[in-house]
């Protein structure tokens, strides 16, 4: 799709479903359809239907509006194994409902995805926007965390106090607003310890993320390889404050000022609601 077909479509997109006075949400989501693993291997990946969905259906019920970018603006790519109804609450029919969304809304579309990239969001004013919202998966492991673009956004959210919603490996975004995305992350990836930065905008938040314990647990899904990094450590060396769940995969959303992050796929209809009720 052209770059002025792509406008359209996202601006008819949040028309259709918006009001007068509804807000405007913009919800990120990752180009990147693996992981680089360690040993030079990789997973396939994505974003979560579930943690994608579950807010998109709630907030355009709710008659607001939303946009979707990735950095580059291609369509983003689902994760497979994120299409079973055990992340909807083992509920097969609310799972059929937000696949049909999904495929009506056409984000996955590689020709008619409406997605934007994040520099047409840049050109278009972060003012125009009242939230962001990034889902997770493993993907924004592979981008979001040191994505430039990414990183002016949410830092213009941050200064500006605007609410800013992740849920899973969602919030390693926050990463690419350090000074040195790129060098702290290859510290971890390298050595597991990274210098954390003397001035961040984040330092000292309260943040959960998907656990050290829960990515533990699912490591038998990367089919034999290992992450680089796990997020919690990340956010912790870069001086976020961890909060986890009592139960591993249990819902638990954390909220400190304009953040609001969830731990793990359980807790993406608990963020919404927490989203939501900014928007009033």
């Amino acid at each position: 799709m052209k770059p002025m077909q792509q406008l359209v479509a996202a601006i008819a997109l949040a028309m259709s479903f918006g009001s007068a006075h509804a807000g405007n949400v913009l919800v990120v989501l990752s180009d990147a359809d693996h992981l680089d693993l360690r040993d030079g291997k990789t997973f396939a990946t994505g974003f979560y239907l579930n943690e994608l969905m579950q807010p998109v259906k709630l907030l355009l019920d709710a008659g607001h509006q939303v946009t979707f970018a990735t950095p580059q603006g291609r369509a983003p790519t689902v994760d497979r194994s994120s299409i079973d109804p055990m992340y909807f609450g083992g509920d097969a029919e609310a799972l059929k409902t937000h696949q049909a969304l999904l495929d009506r809304l056409a984000i996955t579309a590689k020709d008619s995805s409406p997605v934007l990239s994040l520099a047409r969001i840049e050109q278009i004013g972060y003012g125009r926007f009242d939230a962001v919202y990034i889902p997770g998966g493993h993907a924004p492991m592979q981008d979001l965390l040191h994505s430039p673009a990414l990183g002016r956004l949410l830092g213009d959210f941050h200064q500006r106090g605007k609410t800013t919603a992740l849920v899973c490996h969602g919030p390693i975004a926050l990463l690419s607003t350090l000074p040195q995305a790129q060098r702290f992350t290859a510290q971890l990836a390298g050595s597991g310890k990274a210098t954390a930065p003397t001035q961040w905008i984040y330092a000292g938040y309260q943040v959960t993320v998907i656990s050290n314990q829960e990515e533990e647990l699912a490591k038998a899904a990367l089919g034999g390889g290992a992450m680089k990094f796990y997020p919690q450590t990340a956010l912790q060396q870069a001086g976020m404050r961890y909060r986890s769940n009592t139960a591993p995969w249990s819902a638990n959303v954390v909220v400190d000022r304009e953040l609001i992050t969830g731990q793990n796929p359980a807790s993406a209809v608990a963020v919404a609601k927490e989203l939501l009720s900014r928007l009033k």
